[in-house]
């Protein structure tokens, strides 16, 4: 399966990246918007597609057989640049990976985005721009996985989380390398298509774990 990494050079995207190159059933594509950003891809013989979400990218859909949108404004930018990237930015990629008939679309969202009135101060635009983005795929008619993981640790990977119902507390965080086994592994997993579903670390192996998300 081709896969396009949207925001491939994000701490998430580059693991995701890691993992559909050393899977034999997927072959990714690194999204990158700066041409000093390809280096360090095609030095692990990875493909990259020079595209900017904010422009147009038929192109860098063109010919995917999935997308993961991992791509996020991050902490230091403003309101402007939230809405650009987290929401319009998604939405732009979403109808491009529609016309391009793209199979599959697993998007990495956050934790908060069901109530984002109630999210901490500060993050409350970021926390709508995501559920505006996510309510678009919702109807976009793509074979969509929505996965919203609580705060990120830079913790090594357990391989294990809980999924919705099994979350009991929600101030607890889950390492970025098990968000991106989640989004990898929510390609091949069928009964994820047309979930959205939130994970912390927890103690069920990640594709027993997806295998039950509603």
């Amino acid at each position: 399966m081709k896969v396009l990494v949207v925001g491939a050079n994000g701490t998430t995207g580059k693991q995701v990246v890691e993992l559909l190159a050393s899977s034999s059933q997927h072959q990714p594509y690194a999204m990158v918007r700066e041409e000093e950003q390809k280096q360090a891809f095609e030095q692990q013989n990875v493909d990259v597609v020079l595209a900017d979400l904010e422009k147009d990218v038929s192109e860098a859909v063109k010919g995917m057989d999935a997308v993961i949108f991992t791509a996020g404004s991050g902490g230091h930018t403003g309101d402007d640049k939230t809405i650009a990237v987290d929401q319009n930015g998604a939405k732009n990629v979403i109808d491009a990976a529609k016309k391009a008939g793209v199979k599959r679309f697993v998007m990495l969202s956050s934790m908060g985005t069901d109530a984002p009135e109630q999210g901490p101060d500060g993050l409350q635009l970021y926390l709508r721009a995501k559920a505006i983005a996510d309510e678009y795929l919702k109807q976009s008619n793509l074979a969509y996985t929505i996965v919203r993981p609580g705060s990120l640790s830079d913790d090594k990977a357990t391989g294990e989380i809980d999924v919705n119902t099994d979350i009991a507390d929600k101030s607890e965080t889950i390492p970025r390398a098990d968000v991106a086994k989640v989004l990898v592994a929510s390609l091949d997993e069928e009964t994820t298509v047309g979930k959205t579903f939130e994970i912390l670390s927890g103690k069920t192996e990640i594709e027993q774990a997806i295998q039950f998300a509603h």
